[in-house]
């Protein structure tokens, strides 16, 4: 989750790339694991691992919770989740005959049914085997507005670089001589039926610090790489470097646009016209969400104050496509201001709406907004309450939209509405994956070092003692913006919470349930405070009963993984099971490893005193210290990571074999930053984690 934008675009090349030129401290002796594959840091992964798996595959647990997961993972009455093209639906699906995914279509009428037909369009199984690659599906990029041609996004063992390759929807197979570009880090849309607007790296000087492609080109059809014409050039400076988005309507409307990210939070946005690529009026902190009847939808992070009108941070406006196209002062219209305690979660543009899902005291709410002349008008809709609520799918060229929603207990149900019209009906429910009967939700607020309330949840036994006996896990991710909602947690609940035990999802600082200013409060030199959230978490947790330290474990991943490991260091006494998922842990070198250039407006710099200095007070890798009584930690990680790196993870781990502190560390071979190669992937890495986990708070 480390990547709020661009999720998709690291380079396989990167990894190598980046660690190389700059020399490392003295004091560390671990460099050499920051060589991504090479001979001797394989050898010792290989090592590792062969331990490890002894450990945690060996025991009694491991086989039942495998299967368990693996049932989940795999079941076939899970929902398809639709994806609406050209008037029919599509859905990427996995399961036990289809590990790696087939791509299918059914029609809309028949989606709706119990057992819809479908027919397959694209099996990434089948086509594996074909090529004598890993092939993972990373998404699919749609020409508008015929939708019949795809650009398939493909990536080699789960990487976030990626090939892609012309697919006709309406033959079901992919396009002799269209479009077919190698793998890289790829920023793409179509300008129309003939061009893509391509952001790659084409070749020496083409690419950021931090390995993403600044040099925007337009690729006609049947040209080869090297006769694509050059549109826009960024800074090799740039943090995220440039990527092209093309927006529609249902009225026509249609305009390309570049967003050119400076600093992870920080663009420059660009329309193209004839005359090239003109800078618009728009404030840094501030992302396109869509265009509705020739409006164009902002969503900020800053204030911006324009043609008269303050648009808050956190907010949604939009301004006319006509305006910024003539120039001048726009003057934005605001959809929607949050309160203290709301967050815009998502945003979709129908034929004729605009439908905007919130956290409201981090519990899910849908809002759909009308334009007229007098300004836009809202309406609520009605859905189940204590939940996550998610746009699952929406379109331009009608007002029908597809909406998830689903809770702790409550498993995901797949709601279908007339955004005109807005009364949804349940479409699709998924069984229950786990006994949830005497399981009970509470909402409680923790107080921070600082005095500031931070909420948590807790799912538990009601008749759970509150003594501190009962084994906990709780999870945060305080970075970036990024919320943790209710949800859904099929294979939690199978393996951990039918077997009498605790789970808290803790909603700190650096995330963003309750807007811009939770996570800015955060950022940079002032991050503290999210570790201060955390274990102030526990400690009301313990408090009040609900658990202990000698039963209570912590799980992590990416900047999570770096929150884990600051709270193995600064908290050790707190916790008895600390699990570290592909996560930044060298906070020092981190800018040097992988993506971790790009991060530098989240986490600051060790090119500026102040912020190396609080880089190396809470840097996890470089605080390990001897002679401290830890818990064992659980460390994994992925061969195929090109976003954060599995260095981090090698590195810590190293460093605690060198102190003779426990510890156990994985490192899988394939599926990304993600760990989703396949569901067989995803299920292994879920049941080493808990019987990891049952391990340490249970017991043998």
């Amino acid at each position: 989750m480390i990547l709020k934008r661009m999720m998709t675009m690291v380079s396989a090349t990167l990894l190598a790339a980046a660690g190389a030129p700059v020399p490392a401290p003295a004091d560390d002796p671990y460099v050499w694991l920051e060589d991504w594959t090479g001979p001797r840091a394989m050898q010792w992964v290989e090592a590792e691992n062969k331990a490890t798996v002894a450990t945690l595959q060996g025991d009694r647990r491991y086989k039942a919770f495998y299967e368990q997961a693996l049932s989940i993972a795999s079941a076939k009455d899970r929902i398809a989740m639709p994806m609406m093209i050209g008037g029919r639906i599509f859905n990427f699906w996995r399961d036990a005959d289809h590990p790696q995914g087939i791509w299918r279509v059914t029609s809309e009428e028949d989606y709706t049914s119990a057992q819809p037909r479908w027919q397959t369009v694209l099996d990434l199984d089948a086509l594996s085997k074909a090529e004598g690659r890993k092939w993972v599906w990373k998404g699919a990029s749609i020409l508008d507005p015929q939708e019949r041609l795809a650009l398939i996004h493909l990536s080699d063992g789960g990487e976030d670089a990626v090939s892609l390759r012309e697919f006709d929807l309406e033959a079901g197979r992919f396009v002799e001589g269209g479009f077919n570009v190698p793998v890289s880090k790829q920023n793409v849309d179509w300008r129309d039926q003939d061009t893509l607007l391509l952001a790659r790296d084409w070749g020496e000087g083409t690419m950021t610090a931090s390995g993403y492609p600044f040099v925007v080109k337009a690729l006609k059809r049947g040209a080869p790489l090297s006769e694509a014409v050059e549109v826009y050039r960024g800074s090799p400076a740039d943090q995220l470097g440039v990527y092209p988005m093309v927006l529609s309507d249902g009225d026509g409307n249609r305009a390309a646009f570049l967003v050119r990210g400076v600093t992870f939070f920080g663009n420059e946005t660009y329309l193209l016209t004839p005359e090239g690529a003109k800078k618009l009026p728009l404030p840094a902190r501030s992302s396109l969400q869509g265009l509705m009847q020739g409006q164009l939808l902002i969503q900020t992070s800053e204030p911006w104050v324009s043609g008269g009108v303050t648009v808050p941070a956190g907010a949604l406006a939009s301004v006319s496509l006509g305006d910024m196209k003539a120039g001048g002062v726009l003057t934005p219209r605001i959809l929607f201001a949050p309160n203290a305690r709301q967050s815009i979660d998502g945003v979709a543009a129908t034929r004729s709406r605009v439908v905007v899902t919130i956290n409201d005291n981090v519990r899910g709410r849908v809002l759909t907004f009308a334009s007229g002349a007098d300004g836009w008008t809202s309406e609520p809709v009605k859905l189940p309450d204590n939940a996550t609520i998610s746009t699952v799918a929406a379109t331009h060229r009608n007002d029908r939209v597809y909406l998830s929603v689903a809770g702790f207990l409550a498993p995901t149900t797949l709601w279908a509405m007339n955004a005109a019209d807005p009364a949804p009906a349940q479409v699709k429910a998924m069984p229950a994956r786990f006994d949830a009967s005497g399981l009970v939700v509470e909402q409680y607020e923790a107080v921070s070092s600082d005095g500031t309330k931070v909420p948590y949840f807790i799912v538990h036994r009601k008749d759970m003692k509150r003594d501190g006996s009962t084994p906990a896990i709780m999870t945060a991710y305080g970075g970036f913006e990024i919320s943790l909602t209710p949800s859904y947690a099929a294979i939690m609940g199978k393996l951990w919470l039918e077997r009498g035990n605790s789970f808290i999802v803790a909603n700190i600082r650096g995330g963003g349930e309750f807007g811009p200013a939770w996570h800015e409060a955060g950022r940079k030199t002032k991050r503290q405070i999210i570790y201060d959230d955390f274990a102030a978490v526990a400690r009301d947790i313990f408090a009040r009963g609900l658990s202990s330290p000698s039963k209570f474990g912590i799980y992590g991943g990416s900047n999570g993984g770096l929150l884990m490991g600051v709270q193995f260091n600064q908290h050790p006494n707190l916790w008895k099971a600390v699990a570290i998922q592909v996560p930044l842990l060298d906070m020092v070198r981190y800018e040097q490893i992988a993506a971790g250039a790009s991060w530098v407006d989240e986490y600051g710099s060790v090119t500026v005193p102040e912020e190396k200095a609080f880089l190396e007070r809470i840097s996890p890798y470089r605080n390990i210290r001897k002679g401290v009584t830890y818990p064992t930690p659980y460390i994994w990680t992925t061969t195929k990571d090109d976003r954060v790196g599995p260095q981090h993870a090698r590195k810590f781990a190293a460093r605690l074999k060198e102190f003779g502190l426990p510890y156990l560390f994985y490192e899988d071979m394939a599926g990304g930053h993600s760990g989703d190669a396949d569901i067989e992937q995803s299920a292994r890495l879920q049941a080493m984690q808990m019987v990891y986990f049952a391990r340490e708070l249970e017991g043998e």
